[in-house]
């Protein structure tokens, strides 16, 4: 068994709480990491470190802060496959899925190596007598992040590249589920020349969390994660004067038209209810179906669902790998049987599905429900787990209505062969991120991540160059000099002249 520490300062820390925690492989059951738990005191080691580090690295160039990103993609291309594997062994998602995780992950630290153009500034000469003004982007100082369990590698690089590339030094809290990654990006961080101090891991749990939002030093704090603690992370960092970008939860529809490609429909839903097991905020976990199209996408889903291949995700035919522990197969499980006495029409089962020789593992099969309706708690609330359920209604106006009065508003998306009616969607609907017959519409790394309503709290998205806004300060400076200044004072307000 591993015993996973903390990173602080360039080397493995082990931390002086003497509390740990266990770590699991989804797929066996079996506990393969002992995960140390960061004390408060742990914490002020690692931003200490962080804020020794600022300095140096605030003044380093742009452009030799690019370089080091530069080094670091090259080594996570190379490193590719490793990374996919740790990811699988402690998360369960099927390792090509996870090699695209990784590949995301890649794509924002692509885009945080332009960073000498992204924070270029603005120039204007002569406003007014002898006078010129300009603008800069500037670093915060130490910003840490605090992520998920279910994209252990894709988002913290939503995080952490883009901070460093605008001058920051980082504190990174990973998911205490899955950990390892995190100490992997640390020591190919070092290796691509990155300063001690620059990057920092602890792991942990609240009492980490808390020491992050408590710190004085900590000048903003990157989240993602459930709702309620991201309203608990926003509302306690922004209390303290941090900046703070806490992305919450997610109950993302997809409306199926009646002129719809049920085939390509069909497809897209599979991939986007069943893929990483339901373990994403983009996951689609409602099916919209307008009009008579309802039936049609119960008939094609059903014996695609019970056909699913799912086994330990490091098998090249498998499908879905396992959940992420127990206790979340459990609640899901309790999602399952709550949508039954509900009286939704449990059209596919998957409580009983057995992984031959994996009896111990985390595995549920695909689920389906028909005849849900916005009162069941399946409906309402966020399940992360392969659970899809079909809403029928009679018409666009009413799928739109439907979708605007979810209090999640992360990613939604329409599939639809009508330019008019794809069109009225995406200008209608009141959701941070849509896709026209595309299932799940994340954007790319120089675009920018994030939902409306209570999926975001905060006034920046993730990555491209809502992260740039978010991680730097900005100043205008106006200037002129001796020779172009009047005599006298002036009492009046300034003026262009």
């Amino acid at each position: 068994m591993n015993t996973l520490h903390h990173y602080v300062n360039g080397q493995p820390f082990a931390g002086r709480s003497g509390r740990y925690t266990e770590g699991y492989n989804p797929a066996t059951g079996e506990v393969i990491n002992r995960i140390a738990l960061a004390s408060a005191e742990d914490v002020e080691t690692a931003v200490a470190a962080a804020g020794a580090a600022f300095a140096a690295w605030s003044e380093t160039p742009a452009l030799k802060r690019a370089r080091i990103l530069f080094n670091f993609k090259a080594l996570l291309d190379r490193h590719q496959d490793e990374l996919a594997a740790l990811i699988t062994r402690e998360h369960g998602k099927v390792f090509s899925d996870a090699k695209g995780e990784v590949t995301r992950g890649i794509e924002v630290v692509e885009f945080a190596c332009g960073i000498p153009q992204l924070l270029k500034g603005q120039y204007s000469d002569q406003i007014g007598g002898g006078i010129d003004n300009w603008s800069l982007r500037q670093p915060l100082g130490v910003v840490a992040g605090i992520t998920p369990f279910n994209f252990p590698m894709m988002v913290p690089c939503w995080m952490f590249p883009v901070a460093l590339a605008c001058g920051n030094t980082f504190v990174l809290k990973p998911s205490e589920r899955d950990p390892s990654v995190s100490l992997r990006l640390a020591e190919l961080l070092k290796e691509a020349g990155l300063p001690d101090g620059v990057f920092n891991v602890v792991q942990g749990d609240k009492i980490a969390v808390d020491a992050l939002i408590a710190h004085p030093e900590v000048q903003a704090l990157s989240f993602v994660g459930s709702t309620p603690i991201a309203e608990y992370i926003y509302a306690e960092g922004t209390r303290r004067g941090k900046r703070v970008q806490a992305l919450g939860g997610a109950k993302n529809h997809l409306v199926v038209m009646p002129d719809a490609d049920l085939d390509q429909v069909t497809d897209a839903l599979m991939g986007a209810a069943y893929g990483s097991a339901g373990e994403r905020c983009m996951a689609i976990s409602v099916a919209v179906a307008v009009g008579d199209v309802a039936d049609q996408v119960i008939e094609r889903l059903k014996p695609r669902v019970a056909a699913l291949v799912v086994k330990d995700g490091m098998q090249p035919d498998a499908e879905m790998g396992p959940l992420v522990t127990a206790q979340h197969r459990k609640k899901v499980l309790g999602y399952i049987e709550d949508g039954i006495a509900a009286g939704a029409t449990l059209v596919a089962d998957g409580r009983e599905l057995k992984v031959p020789g994996h009896d111990n593992g985390f595995f549920l099969g695909g689920t389906l429900f028909d005849h849900v309706t916005p009162q069941m708690n399946i409906y309402r609330e966020e399940i992360f787990g392969p659970v899809l359920c079909v809403v029928r209604v009679p018409d666009f106006a009413a799928a739109v209505e439907l979708i605007n009065r979810h209090e999640f508003a992360n990613g939604v998306s329409c599939f639809t062969s009508d330019g008019g009616i794809a069109r009225a969607f995406a200008r209608q609907i009141k959701v941070g991120m849509v896709g026209i017959n595309v299932p799940i519409p994340v954007p790319m790394a120089w675009h920018s991540f994030g939902g409306w309503k209570r999926s975001l709290f905060g006034d920046h998205h993730a990555y491209g160059e809502e992260g740039v806004r978010f991680y730097s300060r900005y100043k205008s400076v106006m200037q002129r000099w001796p020779d172009s200044i009047d005599k006298g004072a002036e009492f009046t307000m300034p003026v262009a002249k």
